[in-house]
């Protein structure tokens, strides 16, 4: 289990290496970001994320057994503020930091890079073998939160924001990392039965990072006025932003 555990942080490092070259989190960073682009930003991570219970859903129809089952549910049930004593669901402190930002998931378009994850991250989850959900929540999302949520912070930080304003960012910098460890230590235990499971999830894991940085080139045509083929978005948020 111990070399299963070493080569999926391997690979974890490696994507959120490779995700964090890109220009648009280079330049939140740098504090070269504008606001406008981090809006722009709010509202396709939003579209993206309103799926996500649904993700969760169909890549846990695929776990070997009813214990992995529980474990992730758990994850959802606190992020659909479900636990006792839980806190302000998360899709509602999301829609909160929209409302603060003046912006709309409504009227957002939907980005082709947007509707590219979205497809990626279904596709992997609907996979039958469970190795390629696990890899693409995990390795392609949660495990990235932290990360890609800190340069995030950073950028709406030089654009003065407060952080009373950016305080889903704060809190999933915090939580994201046991939501990942739970993904993860599945993984492990598949991998360590069957080491062949490794390389999916690495893969799986890859695309997603692929498709998401893709999203993130897609948020800065649109910024520079260059990106024709935006459709309007037939979601609200109702899940669980991610």
């Amino acid at each position: 289990m111990d070399m299963q555990l070493k080569l999926l942080e391997a690979g974890k490092g490696a994507l959120i290496g490779r995700l964090r070259s890109h220009p648009f989190l280079q330049r939140c960073r740098e504090g070269a970001i504008q606001l406008d682009e981090l809006k722009v930003f709010l509202a396709q991570q939003g579209l993206y994320s309103a799926y996500f219970t649904r993700y969760l859903c169909a890549m846990m129809a695929n776990l070997p057994s009813n214990r992995e089952v529980l474990a992730l549910a758990e994850n959802l049930f606190e992020e659909l503020g479900l636990e006792p004593d839980s806190p302000q669901p998360h899709h509602e402190v999301y829609r909160s930091m929209l409302y603060r930002f003046e912006v709309s998931l409504e009227s957002a378009e939907l980005l082709p890079g947007t509707s590219q994850l979205i497809d990626t991250m279904f596709r992997h989850c609907r996979d039958t073998r469970p190795s390629a959900g696990l890899g693409a929540l995990c390795l392609g999302a949660e495990a990235l939160v932290p990360a890609i949520y800190g340069d995030i912070v950073a950028g709406f930080r030089a654009c003065g924001a407060a952080d009373g304003d950016i305080e889903f960012f704060l809190l999933h910098i915090e939580c994201d990392d046991g939501h990942a460890e739970t993904i993860r230590d599945i993984m492990v235990d598949i991998a360590a039965a069957d080491p062949g499971q490794l390389g999916i999830m690495l893969a799986a894991g890859s695309d997603l990072v692929e498709a998401r940085l893709r999203f993130f080139d897609s948020i800065e045509a649109a910024c520079r006025g260059s990106q024709p083929q935006a459709t309007h978005a037939d979601t609200a948020p109702e899940a669980i932003p991610a």
